[in-house]
């Protein structure tokens, strides 16, 4: 059972760039899944989540209205799509399976000990 991120790379400031997950050895349409990130000296920051029919989404404020998160369950992938980056934005991204209590409570999928499988990580630099 693993997760894997890919499709980092280094890009201008006001520039895009899409993210995948693939997921091995589970069945991604049991689960929310969510994106997360970590700059340099820093702590995993929450950056958006899915639920599992793709009816819901969640954004950190950061990022709102500039990501979109999306999934295809039946190919096991799930995506983030990032436009307009920022410098601010350069972090290493992590994709997360969120575990039982995602969803049970305000947020919850919002909360980095809710999700219990990662995957590596990709790295994302934006130039000023």
């Amino acid at each position: 059972v693993q997760l894997q991120a890919f499709g980092g790379g280094l890009v201008q400031a006001g520039g895009s760039l899409s993210l995948s997950c693939l997921a091995s050895g589970l069945i991604l349409e049991k689960y929310t899944m969510a994106w997360f990130r970590q700059a340099p000296g820093k702590e995993p920051d929450f950056v958006a989540a899915i639920n599992w029919s793709a009816h819901n989404t969640f954004y950190a404020d950061s990022v709102k209205g500039r990501f979109t998160i999306s999934r295809e369950n039946a190919k096991n992938m799930v995506y983030l799509r990032m436009n307009s980056l920022k410098p601010e934005d350069t972090a290493v991204y992590f994709c997360a399976r969120g575990g039982n209590k995602v969803g049970y409570y305000s947020g919850s999928y919002y909360a980095r000990h809710e999700y219990d499988l990662w995957g590596q990580g990709t790295l994302v630099t934006v130039s000023s």
